[in-house]
């Protein structure tokens, strides 16, 4: 593996075949400034194609997730005149957080939100694009975009794909905060956490299914999944049935075929490095 790059917004930690990627910034409750978002995608470009790394775990420091956007770059940008023939910096500015949280989105990695305090804005975008998101006790929701006069431009489409257009309806039109048990009922979240220490053992049980799951099939997988709805049924799962005969042909469908005859586990359960 790479040496991960020194980010001043985030925390990173490999444990075995899992990135711990923290949110550093508790002193604004980890609003995502400009140069969070630039480093958020300079990590997910760099781990895509490591096979080390099969996890990637998403929290935030100090208690909070992460509390939307960052005002001074917004007040940045407010003070920045467009130039002739150029994007508003706002666009500019909303944009590049769209990119990526699309680039999170379509990550060939098992994405796992822990989410804990503020949920709100970019964050709430960035915890419906994981794969598993966790909720603690503490955890609040929400779209406040129109509340402060402006509109949820890129995570919208993502918060529709997650709950549903009638749900994100009522969310978004109405500014609305909600916790963590209302959150797991929406499709949010997958699980909510009576205590820190269960929101742990929360985390430690799904990282041992990824453990569990091969890693090439995983990501094949998520690759099918994003792609319904897309494209006509038909030449999806003739697509599908040619992934399927490479992947029972390939090592992992030899491998994970003779574990289970044998009744053990297969190796990549014990590829930790």
């Amino acid at each position: 593996m790479e040496q991960l790059p020194h980010c001043e917004t985030l925390l990173l930690e490999k444990q075995g075949p899992t990135l711990f990627l923290t949110i550093n910034r508790p002193d604004v409750r980890n609003a995502m400034s400009l140069q969070m978002v630039a480093e958020l995608a300079t990590i997910f470009t760099q781990i895509e194609h490591d096979e080390t790394i099969r996890a990637v775990v998403i929290r935030g420091a100090g208690g909070h997730f992460c509390a939307g956007g960052d005002i001074k770059d917004m007040a940045g940008a407010r003070g920045q005149k467009p130039e002739e023939g150029q994007h508003d910096p706002f666009y500019k500015l909303n944009r590049a957080f769209g990119q990526m949280i699309e680039q999170v989105n379509q990550s060939s990695k098992v994405v796992i939100a822990v989410t804990e305090g503020a949920v709100m804005g970019g964050g709430f975008g960035l915890a419906c694009v994981s794969d598993v998101a966790i909720a603690g006790p503490t955890a609040k929701f929400g779209m406040p975009e129109t509340t402060l006069g402006v509109i949820p431009a890129q995570i919208a489409p993502f918060v529709v794909e997650r709950i549903g257009l009638t749900q994100a309806r009522r969310l978004a039109l109405l500014g609305l905060r909600i916790d963590a048990k209302e959150a797991c009922a929406l499709g949010i979240v997958h699980q909510v956490a009576e205590t820190d220490e269960e929101l742990d053992q929360l985390l430690e049980q799904a990282l041992e299914r990824v453990r569990l799951c091969a890693p090439n099939a995983t990501a094949e997988t998520k690759a099918l999944l994003h792609r319904v709805g897309h494209e006509p049924m038909h030449k999806l799962l003739d697509s599908a049935a040619e992934k399927f005969a490479e992947a029972i042909r390939g090592a992992e469908g030899a491998e994970g075929t003779m574990a289970f005859m044998q009744k053990r586990e297969p190796k990549w359960a014990g590829d930790t490095e």
